[in-house]
């Protein structure tokens, strides 16, 4: 019951509408999206993200990954409460790449996303790291062979899952990617070596494009490398602020 739409058929009355084109209404500063996070208050905040931070997250994402056009599979199973969501949509369609949209549900059953990954041969994913640990335990070598990268957010990307993944998946890339709701989604990012037996921890690594990341202490002096502060982000990616 799909409708064809063949547009040789239909010059006719496209030629008739008008050559001019629409008023680009967007602008850098216009509101792009805004999702709700509780934050470290509890309280539910609504925050206000603009083009250009996402625009800045989208074009960093390209740079770093490289989606082809005529290879690529993004796989879209983050639910839209959540910031992941936006680049899972947005990012193959900006850049022509195929764009896979999961179940509502499906992205909690591990057996279907293998079968899922392997129909549809996706080349890019994203876990939380729990999430991640649960789809790993359903696999064999040699699986979900179309893979060619996972990224990972969300939660604390843990050493032993590290190992696991490597166990399953020992030249595939794994990116440990970190950043607040208030900073158009990810603000550092870290590509996990494929030897990883000498590794104690898993950095958050360094910031993407446009983006400053400060260690400061209680009165906002930088801290000395090595000395526990606060975190701050300073770039393009930083959101307006809260509803």
């Amino acid at each position: 019951g799909l409708e064809i739409i063949l547009l040789d058929n239909d010059w006719g009355l496209i030629a008739k509408e008008s050559e001019i084109a629409l008023e680009r209404l967007a602008s850098p500063t216009g509101l792009a999206y805004v999702i709700y996070t509780s934050g470290s208050t509890g309280k539910p905040k609504g925050v206000m993200n603009q083009h250009s931070g996402l625009f800045n997250r989208l074009l960093w994402t390209q740079e770093c990954y490289n989606l082809k056009s005529d290879k690529d599979v993004v796989l879209q199973k983050t639910t839209f409460c959540f910031d992941v969501s936006v680049w899972e949509l947005l990012w193959p369609l900006l850049f022509g790449s195929r764009l896979v949209l999961a179940n509502s549900g499906g992205e909690k059953n591990p057996v279907y996303l293998k079968e899922l990954i392997e129909n549809q041969c996706i080349t890019t994913v994203h876990f939380v790291p729990s999430m991640l640990g649960v789809f790993l335990s359903i696999l064999e070598k040699g699986d979900c062979n179309s893979l060619e990268r996972v990224l990972c957010s969300g939660e604390t990307l843990g050493l032993t899952l590290i190992k696991g993944f490597r166990n399953k998946f020992p030249n595939l890339r794994i990116d440990n990617l970190y950043g607040p709701t208030e900073a158009a989604i990810d603000v550092t990012y870290w590509s996990v070596p494929h030897i990883v037996t000498g590794l104690m921890n898993v950095p958050i690594g360094s910031p993407i494009s446009n983006t400053q990341v400060y260690i400061l202490d209680s009165n906002e002096n930088l801290q000395p490398i090595g000395v526990v502060g606060e975190l701050c982000v300073s770039g393009s990616g930083l959101a307006r602020g809260y509803l």
